[in-house]
Order: C-alpha cells, then sequence, then structure tokens
C-alpha cells in the first residue's frame, strides 16, 4: 500500500467538514477542560497555603536563629562578635542553610542583637500605674531605617568612636506608640542601672512601615509598650508596670554587654509568594532540617556552636495539610467521574465516525489495503485536526488560569489528543482486521455471548467488586485515596456490565405475550429494544459514572451546605439576633418588625452572671415568654418544647414567696441538679429557685453546653431584663437592622455567621473545581447519550421509512421510537439512581466532611456526614429519560418531513 500521503487528508477533510469542525470542538473543549483541571487545583492550593501562612502570626511564620556569645571569649571577641559585619556574615551563613523550597523573603527579614531581659529604670517621668518602674528592653536591629519612617528627630548614631562594654552613653530611637504611651520624645533621656548604669538619649521617633510584619515580630515591645503583672503570692492583687523598647544603632551592640545577657538573632522570613501547595512535603522537610537536622549542623559549624533555630512554621503547615487531605479525595472522585465519561465521550465519537464510514473501510481492506496502512491514514487524518484543537485547548487554559505549572497540564491535553487522535484508528483496525465480504445486519444480535467476551467482562467485574470491598473496609482514609477516587468508576463499570446482560432478558420475554396485543408498533418496539451488543456498554458507563458523581457531589455541597447552615443557626440562635450587656430599649422590637425581612421578634433576657449560693459557679439563665419562645425553638429545631410544661405556676409571679419555676436545662447542668429544686442567685441580688422539667442539648437563647431556661414572669421584678431579640425572616436586610439596632446593641446575622466559615481558598477553591467537574460530567453524559443514538439514527431512520411504506403513519412512527428507546432509557435512569446512592453509602463512613465545612476539625454541629442527596438522584433520572424521548420524537418527526425517497436507494444495506 502507498504511504499516506497529504491529498488522502485534504480529500477526506474536504469531504467531510462537518465531522472535522465537531471533532475540533469536541478535541479542544476536552483539552480545555482537561489543562485547567491540574491548573485550578495548582492555583487554589497555593492560595491556601499562603493565606494560612500570611494569617499566622509573623513571630509564628519565622525561623528565628539565635545565638549567645560564646563562653570563654574575651571581651574583645565578644565586642567584635556583636558587631554590624560579623553579624552580616552570619546572616548569609544562615540563608545559605535553608534548603529548597522554602524561600526567604530578605525584605522581611532582620537581624541584629538584643537583650534578654528588661532593665528597669528609675525615671519618675515614665508612667508608673501602680507605683512600680518601667523597664525598658534593649535591641540593635539592622536595617532600622529602611522599616521605619522618621517622625521627628533623627536615627540614633554611635558618636566618640568605637562602642564597646564599657560604654555608658547611647543614643536611641522609639516608635510612635512607644512615645505615646510612656510620655517620650525626642531629647527624652532614660537612665538603666544593670550590671553598669548606661545613660540612653532619644534621638528620634518612628513609625514602623509594617508594623504586622516579620521585621517588628522578633520582640513585640519593641515595636508596642507592654503592661505587664509583677508576680506574687496567690489570691493577691498583682501590680502592673510598663514595659517598653529602645531601638539603638546597630554599631552600638557591644555596649549592651557590660548591662545585660545578650543574643545574637537572624529572623528569617518566609516569602508568602513562593509558597505552593505542591511543595508541602518539601517545605517540612526544610524547616525540620533547620530545627533539628542537617541545617542545624550547618549553622552549628558556619555560625555558633550554641545557635537554635525555632519556628511555628511546622505547625501551620501541619494544619494546611490536614486540611488538604481531607479535601483532596472530594476533589479527586468528581476528578476521575468527570474525566472516565470524557474519555468514554472520545472513544464514542471515534466509534461513530468508525461505523459511519464502515463500507468505505470495508472496501479498502478488500481493494488490498493492509490494516497498518489503513490505521495511518485514519491516524493522519485524524491527528490534523485533533493536534491543532488540542493546542488551541491548551493555550485557552494556559490563558485563562495563570500562575500554575505547565507541565500536568500540558500531560493533560496531550492524553486528551492522543486519545482523539487513537479512537478513530483503533475501532477500525479492530472491525476490520479481517477482510469482509459483505457486511451484516447492524440490528442483529447472537443470543450468546462469545466467551471471551464473557471472561473479560466477568474479570472486569470481579476485580470492580474487590476494590469495591477493600475500600468500603478501609474507608477514605488509610491509604485508600486512589480507590476513593476511582469509586464512580469501579461502581459505574460494574453497573453498566450488569444492566447490558440483564436488561434484554424480560424485554425479550415480555415480547411474546406482547405480539397478541393489536398493532404492530408495541411488539416490534419490544423486540427491537431487546437487542443489544457490546456497542452499548459505553454509553452506559458514561451515563452511570455521570449519575454517580452526581449524587456524590450533590450530596457532599448539600451536606457541606447544611452543615454551615446548621452551625451558623446555633451560634445565632435564630436569623438574627441582637444582643446586649444591659437591658435593651423598650421601643427596639417595634422598630426591628418594620425591616424588611423580619416576620418575628422574640424577647429574652439572657443573665451571664447567675450563680448558685453553694459553689458560686456562673450558670446562664434566659428569661423568656414561654409561648413566643417555643414556637421559636420549634421553627428553628433548637430544643422544641411544650410551652405548657415552661410556664410559671399560679401566685409565682415577680418571685414571690418560696415558689419553684420549671426549668428547661441542658443535659451537663440537668445531670448537676437533677430533679431537686435549688436556688439561684441573679446578677441583681435576687433569688429564684427552679426545678428542672426539660432537657435539651440546645435552646436558641444561649450558645454552649450551660444553660437555664425559665418563664421570665416567674422571675423577681426587674431582674433578666430584654437583653437579646431573636429574629425570624426571609432575606433580612443587614443594614436596615444595624441601623434599626443603632447604638443599642451588637447585630449578629444568620447569613454572615455562615459566610464566615468559608475561611480557605482551598474551601471555596475546591467546592468550584467539584461544581465544574459535575458540570462537565454532566453534559458529557449528556452528549454520550446523544452519541449513542446518533450511531443507531441512519438504520432507525430507514426502518421508519420501510415502515411507512408498509402504512405506518406518523404518529405511529413517533410511538415506535419513544417506546424503542424507553426500555434502555429506564435501566439507565434507575440503575444511575441505584449506583449514585451505591456510591454515597460505599464511600459515608470514610468521609468527613466537617472540614471542608468549617475549616476545622471540630464543629458545634458535630461530624458532618455525607448523606444521599434525593434531588442529586432524581434531576440526572429524569433528564436522561426526557433527552432520549425528546430525541426520538425530534428523529421521528424529522424523518417524516424527509419522505421514505429521500432514505431508501436501491443497494442500501440499512
Amino acid at each position: 500500500m502507498n504511504p499516506v500521503t497529504a491529498p488522502w487528508v485534504r480529500t477526506r477533510l474536504r469531504a467531510a467538514p462537518g465531522a472535522a469542525a465537531a471533532l475540533a470542538v469536541l478535541v479542544a473543549l476536552t483539552a480545555c477542560l482537561a489543562a485547567a483541571f491540574p491548573r485550578a487545583l495548582d492555583r487554589y492550593t497555593d492560595a491556601g497555603l499562603r493565606q494560612a501562612v500570611e494569617r499566622a502570626p509573623a513571630d509564628v511564620t519565622g525561623v528565628l536563629v539565635s545565638a549567645a556569645p560564646a563562653p570563654g571569649l574575651d571581651v574583645a571577641a565578644a565586642e567584635d562578635s556583636l558587631r554590624p559585619r560579623p553579624l552580616a556574615d552570619g546572616y548569609r551563613s544562615v540563608l545559605d542553610a535553608v534548603e529548597h523550597p522554602l524561600v526567604v523573603d530578605e525584605e522581611q527579614s532582620s537581624y541584629g542583637v538584643r537583650a534578654t531581659d528588661s532593665l528597669p529604670s528609675p525615671e519618675e517621668w515614665l508612667p508608673r500605674p501602680d507605683g512600680l518602674p518601667a523597664e525598658m528592653v534593649l535591641a540593635a536591629p539592622q536595617g532600622l531605617g529602611d522599616h521605619t519612617r522618621l517622625r521627628s528627630g533623627r536615627l540614633p548614631k554611635v558618636t566618640g568612636g568605637r562602642a564597646g562594654a564599657s560604654t555608658t552613653e547611647l543614643e536611641a530611637a522609639v516608635t510612635e506608640e512607644t512615645a505615646r504611651t510612656l510620655h517620650m520624645r525626642a531629647g527624652s533621656v532614660v537612665r538603666l542601672p544593670g550590671h553598669r548604669e548606661l545613660t540612653v538619649h532619644v534621638t528620634g521617633i518612628v513609625a514602623p512601615e509594617r508594623p504586622d510584619g516579620a521585621y517588628w515580630s522578633v520582640d513585640p515591645v519593641l515595636r508596642s509598650p507592654s503592661l505587664r503583672r509583677a508576680p506574687g503570692p496567690p489570691g493577691a492583687p498583682a501590680p502592673t508596670y510598663w514595659v517598653g523598647g529602645l531601638l539603638l544603632a546597630p554599631e552600638a551592640a557591644p555596649a549592651l554587654l557590660g548591662s545585660a545577657p545578650v543574643i545574637r538573632y537572624w529572623h528569617l522570613a518566609p516569602d508568602p509568594d513562593a509558597l505552593h501547595g505542591r511543595d508541602l512535603d518539601g517545605l517540612a522537610s526544610a524547616v525540620a532540617a533547620l530545627e533539628s537536622g542537617p541545617g542545624l549542623q550547618r549553622l552549628h559549624a558556619t555560625v555558633s556552636p550554641l545557635a537554635d533555630a525555632t519556628t511555628g512554621l511546622d505547625d501551620v503547615l501541619t494544619t494546611y495539610g490536614r486540611l488538604r487531605g481531607d479535601i483532596g479525595p472530594l476533589v479527586a472522585v468528581a476528578a476521575s467521574g468527570a474525566g472516565t465519561v470524557a474519555a468514554v465521550v472520545l472513544l464514542m465519537a471515534g466509534g461513530l465516525a468508525a461505523d459511519r464510514r464502515r463500507a468505505e473501510l470495508a472496501l479498502l481492506r478488500a481493494r488490498g489495503a493492509s490494516v497498518r496502512g489503513l490505521a495511518g491514514r485514519l491516524l493522519a487524518e485524524t491527528a490534523v485536526v485533533a493536534v491543532p484543537a488540542g493546542a488551541l485547548g491548551l493555550g485557552v487554559a494556559l490563558l485563562a488560569l495563570p500562575g500554575a505549572r505547565l507541565l500536568p497540564a500540558l500531560w493533560a491535553a496531550a492524553a486528551v489528543t492522543a486519545v482523539a487522535c487513537l479512537a478513530l484508528p483503533l475501532r477500525a483496525a479492530a472491525a476490520h482486521h479481517r477482510v469482509r465480504v459483505h457486511d451484516d445486519r447492524r440490528d442483529a444480535a447472537s443470543p450468546r455471548a462469545s466467551r471471551r467476551r464473557t471472561v473479560a467482562e466477568l474479570t472486569v467485574v470481579v476485580l470492580a467488586l474487590g476494590a469495591v470491598e477493600v475500600l468500603r473496609r478501609r474507608g477514605a482514609a488509610d491509604g485508600a485515596g486512589g480507590l476513593v477516587a476511582m469509586a464512580p468508576v469501579l461502581v459505574g463499570v460494574i453497573a453498566a456490565l450488569v444492566l447490558v446482560r440483564l436488561y434484554p432478558l424480560p424485554l425479550r420475554g415480555l415480547a411474546r405475550p406482547a405480539r397478541r396485543l393489536r398493532g404492530a408498533v408495541g411488539p416490534l418496539a419490544l423486540a427491537r429494544a431487546g437487542r443489544t451488543s457490546a456497542s452499548t456498554v459505553l454509553p452506559l458507563l458514561a451515563l452511570l459514572t455521570a449519575f454517580t458523581v452526581a449524587a456524590f457531589g450533590g450530596s457532599v455541597l448539600g451536606g457541606v451546605a447544611d452543615a454551615r447552615d446548621r452551625a451558623a443557626l446555633l451560634a445565632v440562635g435564630a436569623d438574627a439576633r441582637v444582643e446586649a450587656v444591659e437591658a435593651l430599649p423598650s421601643g427596639l422590637p417595634a422598630r426591628l418588625r418594620e425591616a424588611p425581612g423580619v416576620r418575628e421578634v422574640t424577647e429574652a433576657g439572657v443573665d451571664h452572671l447567675a450563680k448558685t449560693p453553694d459553689d458560686g459557679q456562673s450558670l446562664p439563665l434566659a428569661g423568656v415568654e414561654p409561648g413566643a419562645y417555643a414556637a421559636l425553638a420549634g421553627r428553628t429545631g433548637l430544643g422544641a418544647f411544650p410551652a405548657a410544661r415552661l410556664t410559671r405556676p399560679d401566685g409565682a409571679g415577680g418571685g414571690s414567696g418560696d415558689a419553684v419555676l420549671p426549668a428547661l436545662a441542658s443535659p451537663a447542668v440537668a445531670e448537676r441538679f437533677g430533679d431537686r429544686a435549688f436556688r439561684l442567685r441573679l446578677a441583681d441580688g435576687g433569688v429564684a429557685t427552679l426545678r428542672i422539667v426539660l432537657v435539651r442539648d440546645r435552646t436558641p437563647a444561649v450558645y454552649g453546653d450551660d444553660f437555664l431556661v425559665v418563664d421570665r414572669a416567674g422571675l423577681p421584678a426587674g431582674a433578666a431584663p430584654p437583653n437579646v431579640l431573636l429574629l425570624t425572616g426571609d432575606d433580612l436586610d443587614a443594614g436596615a437592622l444595624r441601623r434599626a439596632a443603632g447604638d443599642a446593641g451588637t447585630v449578629h446575622l444568620r447569613s454572615e455567621e455562615r459566610d464566615s466559615y468559608v475561611d480557605s481558598p482551598l474551601q471555596s477553591g475546591a467546592e468550584r473545581v467539584y461544581t465544574a467537574a459535575v458540570a462537565a460530567g454532566a453534559g458529557y453524559a449528556a452528549l454520550a447519550l446523544l452519541l449513542s443514538l446518533a450511531s443507531t439514527a441512519p438504520e432507525r431512520a430507514a426502518l421508519l421509512a420501510r415502515l411507512r411504506t408498509m402504512g405506518l403513519t406518523r404518529a405511529q412512527g413517533r410511538r415506535l421510537l419513544v417506546l424503542e428507546s424507553l426500555p434502555q432509557a429506564l435501566p439507565a435512569a434507575l440503575g444511575g439512581v441505584l449506583t449514585g446512592w451505591a456510591a454515597v453509602r460505599l464511600l459515608s463512613p470514610g468521609i468527613d466532611l466537617t472540614t471542608i465545612a468549617m475549616s476545622t476539625t471540630a464543629s458545634p454541629v458535630g461530624r458532618a456526614e455525607l448523606r444521599t442527596d434525593p434531588w442529586s438522584l432524581a434531576v440526572p433520572a429524569v433528564a436522561v429519560l426526557v433527552l432520549a424521548v425528546g430525541v426520538a420524537a425530534l428523529q421521528a418527526w424529522w424523518s417524516g418531513r424527509r419522505g421514505a425517497v429521500a432514505e431508501l436507494r436501491a443497494g442500501d444495506a440499512r
């Protein structure tokens, strides 16, 4: 056979431009989605790690390397070790000890010398809250001028030659906050009688460029003075005193040797822009190497044998890694499902092209074309279309999602392009590996499948069942992450193979009694629907996998939303909450009722200072109106109770006599007091006698595990005035509520509390990627169904044309195609519901949604479990039925418009 030439490719593209354009669009879209997925993962994991590091205090995320002067050094050597040049050499050595991928932000990093103890000052003009003298911390940081703005005076310097241990006169600068709090100004003089008295002249007032940055986190008192308590005997009031910071010139560091113990320090700030989620293990290893590994050994060799490195960055990385580890399997489920469905669609597109060109390829084989030559021609003509389309999809993904790795996106797009290029040649090579004299009928089905196919299917089912059983026993943890990701595919493979084998059996059984019915439409539809072949496995696999991903995704998103909504309800107690420490104005409830969306306003008086007389332990007490409060508890589902059980007894109004008020209590309080009567001392000095008659885990007015709720009318007059208003309504306007409340109380909205739980880009990014993957899987599943119907469309059109020549009406033709599609669509829909339910039940024991819902492993509502979402099961099933029936009806209508002559030609084997 002649080698592949360009005229063949050009001729084929000109002969079928529509098919080539459709393939290009499919490949470009799929390559774009495939390349976008790893880049989206990179972007949101990187953003999550950077936010975690940036939100943590700078003194936690920074690496602090410190070293005291070596013992046994003479004074001159000790002084030299504190001068700027040796410190700079040490800084470079510390930077060299940092391993990749940890990158240091040198602009925010710092080094210098500081005293480890604060020195008291006898100056009377310094503030003394309780009579104790203020104390000062001395530090000589490098680069002070680069991290401050001079407000008054000048920066400190060393006068009169080099500073040393015998120097007694120094200059210093202070921050604006230190000057304001400690009454300092340029020109102030501070005496510090340490081991050797120092006199420090304040020469300038500076403002930090970034007060919360790493440069000022070495010792916070250098930026802001601290009010501390002096130690004293237990139970006695502890006097307070101020501690401030004095910033010396770098050259003045040796003068600290004679006054207080000093250390050299090098504080390294990580560069947030250089942090990537994919480098998490490397970052943890680099931090560990500095703290207690090879990095610390290099510091001992190059800086000082006494060098020590401390940081809290490892804890930040561990917390982030735990969050990413909990979210990762959920995203992998959506990715594997959507990827499988997309791959099936590409294979079906190649199969459809091979079926449409079956006669042409059979003719080429009959005329002497080899299988290799035929596959090469098909590969060439497909590659001419698919490769540019794949490159275009990759380019769109790169432009749409910048700032992520190129290689994973390139591999993903290349895999899509390779599948698209190979689908048609491989399908054609498999179908035409033998030369055929004539084609068999396409609608003919063998009553018994081949042994090879049976063995292959049984092998796949057994392997999938084994993997599912391993996943069921091990859960999503314990190294089963790969199985978790493949759960939709495993369940879909089992269901698809079983359904393909089983669903024709009842149809064939019904075909015989259906012959007794009047008319030929019913029996013919059952007879045709009962024929099946291996080609139906792929569309069923696509549909069932998409069903599973949609059901699992809907359950995940629904479980996350329910957990957040429930936690927000527990925190607020209603749709909105207005509370204050003192009593709220009497006219405030009426004003709040006029706000948009407000339906009900329930008052409660919460006394947080109520105590039991025996042990004096505080116990929150809520005084309510039982009817309104019971209705609120019933609406919110927070400890519903019958109002009559809480209503005060007759004669117990205003706390009169020794009347015992019925109370609702939390389980912890009920366990403590039992069913006996007990007394409670209120914040205003009054006393109430209570008996617990109701026990509930939660209540709207009080958040926590300890609470009591009573009828406010039974409390002493003036006790527990209304200081909490619980609002119920829809689409509450936060601005209107805050304007109505004014300064009387603080407004909390359930919606705002719920939004606060989305605390990390990992959460929001995972939700967006999951939603996109589910939507893409659903779209490809619909396309798979359309391709499946399109592959048999010519055959159905020819059948309708023949039947119309025999007297079949257009209405009967529509009923025939609809009835023929239902026996295949119904098992697919029911099987999809079953596979979705099975996947959720399979994965729910091993998946905890708490982390993705709350960004923490602890939740006020407990463990957020994965539950089946009925809508996620019902909507895809109905969509499959509607799409299948709609396409069948549309084809029947279109075939009727074309007429029988256009469909039937002499020699047509359809």
